[in-house]
């Protein structure tokens, strides 16, 4: 399993909620996996997905 805990993360700039930190995602992008987890419960866990899945999932949502 890979343990993306000490990677860097960062705030996606479209999540909604302005400054109040709600509705946040967070992501990492690392050599083989995309890390995505909730900025308002970060201690939740993460789903990480290969960067193949991750790009197909981006080409359907701007399809």
């Amino acid at each position: 399993m890979i343990n993306l805990e000490a990677c860097e993360w960062r705030k996606s700039s479209y999540s909604g909620g302005g400054d109040s930190g709600q509705d946040c995602v967070e992501a990492t992008v690392q050599p083989a996996v995309v890390g995505l987890r909730d900025t308002t419960d970060r201690e939740g866990g993460y789903l990480a997905v290969s960067r193949d899945a991750f790009a197909a999932l981006l080409a359907d949502v701007n399809a």
